[in-house]
């Protein structure tokens, strides 16, 4: 896609369709103006029918029926200008190009009023909203689409940008918006095109493509090093989909050391295991290893954007299924740490696989470590669909990645860590148990996770409402989100600034 600043006369400039943005009032907007001229007055007539509003996500189309070079006009609605922020208007002018897209107009033109916002940001947004706006799966569809790919979206403003900020900021856009698009694919895969292996497959394809090195635990490196608690939920699936542990280090400096580690559950398909899942809506537990899939995707585009920072990464990956060779209720795990976990539920396997993970991790001394996973139901019944649950043992690191979650449009909220309610995990038979009952379930699990961190500054991120939708609305679309991939990539840049 061809995501270009444009000059010219707007009414001259051919294109399927032109996305104007206007504000409530029409403050500010010349091109609204023009354009509504070259129309006839359709623009104005429409406004003083309270048709067009200009309220915030509006869209009203126009038919130029010739008067103007674009075949159609979508009067793009941006709210009051003292409202409007980057996030904001990226997730309308998506919500304007999904519309035109299922339409089949592919060459588009964005015409911006003065919006406050900096160049360098609208091109940034431009491009993210351009590709996750258009965005859809039909790898495994056999009929054919209705409309094609987006090949262009120009940039008109109403002021003189400099071209060098916008393509700066069209550029990184790009490259995010790529790296969202991958975690999506991968989570909307179903687990027979996802395994494990898929997973590392994948991981060193992106590692090619961005300039980083990946190595792939085995089975057998696992029992070497003690990881019960990976080997122990991924045991029924030894023969068919032996599990992996991903690897993956990006030096992006030449200092020692890791300012950055990220860790993402990588559970390819969750039955629950012995204690099986209920029937209904068990095909979504495909989206299990969204976290593991940000992990890779994030890399890919922290390598591409060449950023200052040194990152290692590890992605759990395997199934948990249930069969005779099963781990059970009851059994107790020995952890890579060394650390025991009775288990009281085989259908809380992510804390298990991602605690030897952090574990491992932990061991390369990095300066920060963020882990990310689909892990529990209670985040959903706490935070619904739209906030990603947070728990930490740093203060400073978890603002740090609020922050960076703010700057990318996805909601962080910090649920909090006393060391009360780590009585709950207590085991008699063991050092913890995997669950620590109905009461704070998402935080419980993962304050069970802080225990196999120690004091490296650690943030837990829970995007089990997040990870995946059930409705278009902005850049979020049906079906994985690629959450938190802008999140973790935003938090490394910021890094690379300090």
């Amino acid at each position: 896609m061809d995501i270009k600043l444009i000059t010219g006369d707007l009414e001259k400039i051919k294109a399927d369709a032109i996305i104007l943005g206007v504000f409530e009032n029409g403050e500010g907007n010349n091109l609204e103006q023009s354009l509504d001229e070259a129309l006839g007055g359709a623009i104005a007539e429409l406004r003083l029918k309270k048709e067009i509003k200009g309220k915030s996500g509006e869209i009203n189309v126009i038919h130029s029926m010739g008067k103007v070079a674009a075949a159609k006009v979508a009067v793009l609605g941006l709210g009051k200008k003292k409202d409007l922020d980057a996030t904001k208007l990226r997730a309308a002018v998506a919500d304007a190009v999904r519309a035109l897209h299922r339409k089949n107009s592919l060459d588009l033109i964005l015409a911006l009023p003065d919006t406050g916002i900096s160049v360098k940001e609208i091109g940034r947004v431009s491009a993210e909203a351009a590709y996750l706006g258009s965005y859809n799966f039909r790898k495994h569809l056999t009929k054919e689409a209705e409309f094609g790919e987006i090949k262009s979206l120009g940039v008109l403003f109403s002021t003189k940008p400099q071209q060098d900020d916008f393509a700066t900021g069209a550029n990184r856009g790009q490259i995010v918006a790529q790296a969202i698009m991958l975690a999506r694919d991968m989570g909307n895969e179903p687990s027979n095109f996802m395994t494990p292996q898929d997973m590392a497959d994948t991981a060193e394809k992106v590692a090619k493509e961005s300039g980083f090195k990946v190595e792939v635990l085995e089975r057998r490196d696992m029992e070497k090093l003690g990881m019960g608690g990976l080997l122990g939920v991924s045991k029924a699936s030894f023969d068919k989909n032996p599990p992996k542990l991903i690897i993956m280090r990006y030096k992006g400096k030449e200092a020692d050391g890791w300012d950055l580690a990220l860790i993402g559950k990588g559970l390819t398909f969750d039955t629950g295991g012995i204690s099986i899942k209920p029937a209904d809506k068990m095909e979504d537990m495909k989206f299990d290893m969204t976290g593991g899939a940000a992990t890779i995707a994030a890399m890919g585009a922290i390598g591409k954007l060449k950023l200052k920072v040194n990152v290692i990464a590890a992605v759990p990956a395997t199934e948990n299924m249930p069969d005779g060779g099963s781990y059970k209720p009851g059994d107790v795990l020995k952890m890579f740490t060394g650390k025991t976990v009775e288990v009281i539920s085989t259908d809380a396997e992510g804390r298990l696989i991602l605690a030897d993970a952090l574990g491992y991790i932990n061991k390369e001394k990095p300066a920060a470590m963020v882990d990310m996973a689909t892990l529990t139901g209670a985040c959903v019944i706490a935070l619904g669909m739209i906030t990603t649950a947070a728990i930490t043992n740093n203060q400073a690191l978890v603002d740090k990645v609020i922050k960076a979650g703010a700057a990318a449009g996805e909601r962080i909220w910090q649920l909090p860590g006393y060391d009360d309610y780590k009585e709950q995990y207590k085991s008699d038979y063991a050092d913890f148990k995997n669950v620590g009952g109905r009461p704070a379930g998402t935080i419980t699990a993962g304050l069970f996770l802080g225990e196999f961190v120690g004091d490296t500054p650690w943030v837990h991120l829970d995007i089990a409402g997040t990870a995946y939708g059930e409705k278009e609305k902005g850049i979020i679309t049906k079906g994985g989100s690629g959450v938190p991939v802008a999140t973790l990539v935003n938090l490394a840049e910021m890094m690379s600034e300090s």
